[in-house]
């Protein structure tokens, strides 16, 4: 479903976004030298490897460059 935008820093930007897909990619790396040394596919990462649980998409204001959750962007407009 979609949903009417506007930026709660600028608060002037109504249609010009970057719509940013987050893709979350586990991995366990040498704490040392930080080279990957195994890249896990979703839900065998292990019992102390917890899943990403952050938000799928973020929104960047294309006038002033501010970076939020989708949610802030849609209860701004809802005001």
């Amino acid at each position: 479903m979609t949903h009417p935008y506007l930026c709660p820093n600028c608060k002037t930007n109504r249609s010009r976004f970057n719509l940013i897909e987050q893709v979350a990619t586990p991995v366990k790396i040498d704490a040392q030298s930080g080279d990957i040394l195994e890249s896990y596919d979703a839900g065998e990462a292990g019992p102390f490897h917890l899943p990403y649980r952050g938000p799928q998409l973020k929104v960047q204001c294309a006038t002033c460059g501010l970076i939020e959750d989708e949610q802030m962007f849609i209860k701004r407009a809802q005001q």
